[in-house]
C-alpha cells in the first residue's frame, strides 16, 4: 500500500464558472487557471500521482500546453487514473477537505463524489469530501482563492481499468 498526499490553490476572479469536483457551483465568480482550474480534483490528481511516484500534476499537463486550457479536471484525473493502474496502482481510498470562506459547499458534496466515483472507477463509499472555511483568515478567509487537500491510499494490483 502507499499514501499520497495532494495540495492545490487557484485564485478567485470574474468571468469564469467555479468548477468543484466536477460541478459547476453558483457563484459570482470562478476558479482562474490554465484548465478548469478545479482544485479538488487537482489535489486528487497530486496524491495518486505522488502515492504512485509519478511526479505531480504540471509535469503531466503543463500549463503551458495549449491542449488543456480549458479541459475538465475530470479529463486529467482519469488519465491520472490510468498512470497509476499502468504502474500496477488501484485507489484504496481517497479523503478530501476543500478550503473556501464562500460558497456554501453541503449542497453540492454527493454529486462531487459521484463525479469522482465514476471518473476513478471505484465505489462512492470510496471517497469522502469534506468542505471548511477559515473563519474569515488568510487568503481562502478574505475570499480571494479556494484550496483543496487530498489523500489517497493506493493498493497494488493496477491492470487494465
Amino acid at each position: 500500500m502507499r499514501i499520497g498526499h495532494g495540495y492545490d490553490v487557484h485564485r478567485l476572479g470574474g468571468g469564469r464558472k467555479l468548477v468543484l469536483g466536477g460541478v459547476t457551483i453558483d457563484h459570482p465568480q470562478g476558479l482562474i487557471g490554465h484548465s478548469d482550474a478545479d482544485v479538488l480534483v487537482h489535489a486528487i490528481c497530486d496524491a495518486i500521482l505522488g502515492a504512485v511516484a509519478a511526479g505531480d500534476i504540471g509535469r503531466h499537463f503543463p500549463d503551458n500546453d495549449a491542449q488543456f486550457a480549458g479541459i475538465s479536471s475530470l479529463i486529467l484525473l482519469e488519465r491520472v487514473v490510468a498512470i497509476a493502474s499502468e504502474r500496477g496502482w488501484l485507489i484504496g481510498n481517497i479523503d478530501t477537505t476543500i478550503v473556501a470562506q464562500q460558497p456554501k459547499l453541503a449542497p453540492y458534496l454527493a454529486q462531487m463524489v459521484d463525479n469522482i466515483a465514476a471518473t476513478c472507477h471505484i465505489d462512492a463509499a470510496q471517497i469522502n469530501i469534506k468542505a471548511t472555511t477559515t473563519e474569515k483568515l488568510g487568503f481562502s478567509g478574505r475570499e480571494e482563492g479556494i484550496a483543496a487537500h487530498a489523500v489517497v491510499l493506493m493498493r497494488a494490483g493496477g491492470g487494465e481499468i
